[in-house]
């Protein structure tokens, strides 16, 4: 896409050229050519490329979603404060380049990064492109890293009062609550019984860590060669400080076993981990459990709860897509998984899931 005319969620691209010429940026003298960073179905990432004397200059930008803005959720300052923190630790992130609060630039809030070289791996197709052992040391990666973060020194890297973990899962399930009642598109089996049980089941304590909210394989862009490494964590919207318990079990709800098509069935994000190779969910709860020490015994309650939060998030995406609010494929499949997940999520509380 170029930057002739309007590109959908950035009203005006001469204007946005003109904001970050003023902020630093020397490539933007001349407009970017804009583009949709496809996969994310929340906020909206675009890849900005400029050209330049020396070869073309990029630069990443993220905005809010387009309408039913919930909330509480979508704070751009926020997100831009925690890479800014993270920039330089041993968790790698995009450099953060500037933060805008001003309305008029692009119609909403927005920040800039620089853009980082490295692969998705999304699905089984993409999962091609690995040997089966760089799989498996991916896997490893993964756990690696999501033992890293819930280990950092959040003091140390300013991001004391990012949140509060005391009450966090109370707070979790207060808020997608009331986050449920803000999407709702129809009635859903289960629903309520699924929050009683949850409510019913909250753990009493839980230790307080820097937590994604999202973590899985296609949040993270990858280098396979010659061996598999991380070059950057990316999509922060959801980052608190809260249990890391909530943030394992979440990552686990996305992993698909090669050997559990139920599962895969209510797969919205990647199906990748079903390729050969990958860990299996139990290995890889093993992995990070080894990193870390934390007692797993609970994980089915966290999953569960896993499971109750992506489908209220998808039911908003869903509330999105009604409107006509969003940009980019595929969104019609998200509403389709809610119910699943409600069943789902009722099932890990009946049973062991790993």
């Amino acid at each position: 896409m170029t930057a002739e005319g309007t590109v959908p969620g950035i009203e005006d691209v001469s204007r946005l050229a003109g904001w970050l010429a003023a902020h630093g940026v020397p490539a933007a003298e001349r407009l970017p050519a804009v583009r949709v960073i496809a996969g994310g179905r929340s906020n909206l990432t675009y890849r900005l490329d400029f050209p330049a004397p020396s070869g073309p200059a990029r630069l990443v930008l993220r905005r809010p979603p387009l309408g039913h803005v919930l909330p509480t959720a979508h704070d751009m300052a926020r997100e831009y404060r925690l890479i800014s923190a993270l920039h330089g630790t041993g968790i790698p992130v995009a450099t953060p380049v500037a933060f805008c609060s001003d309305t008029e630039i692009i119609g909403a809030p927005f920040y800039v990064m620089e853009y980082v070289d490295g692969v998705v791996i999304r699905t089984v197709q993409d999962a091609t492109r690995i040997s089966p052992e760089q799989a498996r040391q991916v896997s490893e990666r993964l756990a690696e890293m999501l033992a890293a973060i819930h280990q950092l020194d959040v003091a140390a890297v300013g991001l004391g009062d990012f949140g509060r973990p005391d009450g966090y899962m109370r707070r979790q399930l207060t808020r997608w609550q009331r986050q449920w009642e803000l999407s709702v598109t129809r009635e859903v089996p289960g629903y309520a019984e699924l929050v009683a049980r949850l409510e019913a089941g909250l753990p009493e304590h839980g230790e307080g860590t820097l937590v994604h909210g999202d973590f899985r394989i296609d949040n993270v862009l990858l280098a396979p060669d010659p061996e598999p490494r991380i070059t950057a964590v990316v999509d922060w919207e959801m980052a608190t400080l809260g249990d890391p318990l909530a943030d394992l079990a979440l990552t686990l709800v996305y992993w698909v076993d090669p050997d559990d098509p139920g599962w895969a069935d209510v797969q919205v994000g990647a199906t990748a981990t079903a390729a050969p190779g990958f860990l299996t969910r139990r290995e890889f709860a093993a992995s990070y459990a080894a990193r870390t020490g934390r007692d797993l015994s609970e994980i089915g309650y966290y999953m569960a709860f896993g499971c109750y939060k992506l489908a209220v998030v998808l039911e908003g995406i869903n509330a999105r897509f009604l409107q006509r609010k969003t940009v980019g494929e595929g969104f019609d499949r998200e509403g389709k998984a809610v119910p699943m997940l409600i069943q789902r999520a009722h099932r890990m509380l009946d049973l062991n899931p790993l």
